[in-house]
């Protein structure tokens, strides 16, 4: 111990160090030895595909502090990949090969190496750069060929048009050059088609010569007026029909897109504006290109057939005179083949393709002149045109019964616009809130019946604005100043009317469970509505029975007891209903407390003499009745409580 102290080594560490290292030679020699036997045998089968035998996962070994390296050099070994850790772990016995887990013997020799099961999956190639939108295959082409055949088409256009304002050859001569430069670009088209690479090229030059033989027809017709305009119409047709047939066949949506939209843009300059003759023209257009969107989702094709046509339409509805005239009735004709032919072919491609949200638009848009020409005719004809529209609505709604969600929501609502403009046309001031209440009551109704959320929007739109309207017609300086106050038929209608809205709406929320929160709030403004429409009803009545002195004075006292009624029926209500029982009883008693208020702050003073007296009366008894009702029904339950 006093020389182990003295030289500062403990000979035991370095015995087992040079223990270790004689361990780690003699393995990394039979490691040498293993890898050449290895070798041999991959020499002998080279083309059987080989997989390594897994080896055990090592174990760290814990960290040692060297202070003494032994005299020892390993054998010289080939540079190979040995694959296992030359480390034995803490506690492993020294005569197991270094790097084997404890209680694990390792093979004395390597056996056969298995094929790999599976397929071998090759390493994934990354993603080719992205090109720019103008380097990709086609996109200049189609652009140069679209920018081609507008500026051929503006060509055409100067020909028929600038020609003849200048005098350069004749209208005949003009119509002619016209005609043969377009079948020559039609017959190009089709030859370049049919050629390698021609697609593109074949498709704008068809697309421009079928639109300018379109436009030279059109110029015959308008322009020149050679051509009876039917038999010019006629021919358009067969153009524009021919043309997007020719676009079914070589299945290209662009080649009619582009026909009708150089007819569009270049049609109004012939015809010198938006005139009859043009919308005549569009909807020849408008039809032909109907069969090319059957069994297609064409829906690009469908936006250009209709928008050209209705914002012709809508333009000749804004600039229209209101002078009675006969071309007012040849726009009338004009609105109505376009909501009919609109709305028939939509709902056709939606009986088709019910996920076609663009059908959808393009059933209101032909819808739009018919909303919006309530100013250019007489009231009959606005009012028929406008109920023939809410009578289709409804038919639509309730017949077709494969009709798409966001189909029925645009023709109700159309139905709904229709609707309210023939109530408004056809009424005067003070008749047209009962109209719109009886609207209302009917789709409440409907809704009730068939569980209809939205025929309950709808019909709760018409109440509001029924409301807005009869509040306007009777404001509440009305029922407090006999001075503004007007015994009219249709106030007294109307203010029942209202109530039974009123009382409608919240109801049927109710039994709709539309609502989770604010159910309280709206029962509340119901029955405020309720109340002033009665109210109302009650005092113009009494003026239109007993004049503005008398009438007015005998009015605010059935008032009264008629708010002291309603109160003394919510009550019962409330005694009888066990799951409405707290609404009715806050119900009654705010309605009790408003009709004692009334009494008290308005009847005292504006009243005289023998209504006074019977409004006091009156209230004074209900009151008694509900008090000793209540008593006996609370002193009934007390008593089958105690005998139970």
């Amino acid at each position: 111990m006093t020389s182990s102290q003295n030289s500062g080594l403990d000979p035991q560490l370095v015995a087992r160090l040079s223990s270790r290292f004689d361990s780690l030679g003699d393995h990394m020699r039979q490691v040498a030895v293993d890898l050449q036997t290895l070798q041999s045998q991959l020499g002998a089968a080279p083309q059987a595909p080989a997989r390594a035998p897994q080896a055990p996962a090592p174990v760290p070994p814990a960290p040692v502090a060297l202070s003494y390296a032994p005299p020892f050099v390993p054998q010289q070994l080939p540079p190979q990949n040995y694959g296992q850790p030359m480390y034995r772990t803490m506690g492993q016995p020294a005569g197991q090969p270094v790097g084997q887990p404890v209680g694990r013997t390792q093979p004395a020799a390597p056996g056969p190496v298995a094929a790999p099961r599976g397929p071998v999956v090759a390493p994934r190639p990354s993603a080719p750069p992205r090109e720019p939108w103008w380097q990709r295959d086609g996109v200049i082409s189609r652009l140069l060929a679209v920018a081609g055949a507008g500026v051929t088409l503006v060509g055409v256009v100067m020909l028929l048009v600038l020609a003849a304002q200048a005098g350069w050859f004749g209208p005949p001569l003009r119509v002619a050059a016209g005609a043969v430069f377009s079948l020559a670009l039609i017959g190009a088209g089709v030859r370049v088609f049919g050629r390698s690479g021609g697609r593109v090229g074949g498709i704008a030059l068809a697309a421009t010569g079928i639109a300018g033989l379109y436009l030279d027809v059109l110029a015959t017709s308008v322009l020149y007026g050679w051509l009876d305009p039917v038999i010019g119409l006629i021919v358009a047709f067969g153009i524009a029909a021919a043309g997007t047939a020719l676009a079914v066949q070589w299945k290209s949506q662009p080649m009619a897109v582009l026909i009708l939209v150089g007819v569009a843009v270049c049609g109004p300059v012939l015809t010198e504006g938006l005139t009859l003759a043009l919308i005549a023209f569009f909807i020849a257009t408008y039809v032909a290109g109907f069969p090319a969107q059957i069994g297609r989702n064409w829906q690009i094709l469908q936006v250009v057939r209709t928008v050209p046509l209705v914002g012709t339409v809508l333009t000749a509805v804004a600039t229209a005179d209101m002078n009675g005239s006969t071309d007012n009735y040849w726009l009338l004709l004009a609105i109505v083949l376009t909501a009919v032919l609109g709305i028939g072919m939509s709902l056709e491609l939606l009986r088709r393709n019910v996920s076609d949200v663009v059908a959808t638009v393009m059933i209101a848009l032909p819808a739009l002149p018919v909303l919006l020409s309530v100013d250019i005719f007489d009231r009959g004809v606005t009012v028929t045109l406008q109920l023939v529209l809410a009578a289709a609505a409804v038919a639509i709604v309730a017949v077709v019964s494969w009709l798409p969600g966001h189909a029925r929501i645009t023709v109700a609502v159309i139905g709904a616009l229709a609707t309210l403009q023939a109530a408004v046309e056809s009424t005067t001031l003070e008749i047209r809130p009962v109209v719109l209440f009886a609207v209302a009551l009917a789709l409440l109704a409907v809704a009730h019946s068939t569980r209809s959320t939205l025929a309950y929007l709808i019909g709760s739109g018409f109440g509001v604005i029924g409301a807005l309207m009869f509040v306007s017609v009777c404001p509440p300086r009305a029922l407090l100043d006999s001075d503004f106050a007007v015994g009219s038929a249709g106030i007294v209608i109307g203010g029942i009317l209202l109530a039974a809205t009123a009382f409608a709406f919240a109801y049927v929320l109710a039994e709709l469970n539309l609502v989770d929160d604010g159910m309280q709030t709206l029962a509340i403004v119901s029955g405020v509505l309720a109340l002033y429409g009665l109210t109302a009803s009650t005092v113009m009545l009494g003026i239109g029975v007993g004049g503005e002195s008398t009438g007015f004075t005998a009015g605010h006292t059935a008032a009264t007891i008629e708010w002291m009624i309603a109160a003394f029926a919510l009550l019962a209500f409330g005694l009888r209903s066990v799951t409405h029982a707290h609404a009715a009883l806050v119900a009654g008693l705010a309605l009790t407390a408003a009709a004692i208020a009334k009494l008290f702050l308005f009847d005292l003073v504006a009243l005289d003499g023998l209504f006074r007296v019977i409004a006091f009366i009156a209230v004074g008894l209900l009151l008694l009745i509900a008090g000793t009702r209540y008593a006996k029904v609370f002193a009934d339950r007390e008593s089958a409580a105690v005998s139970s």
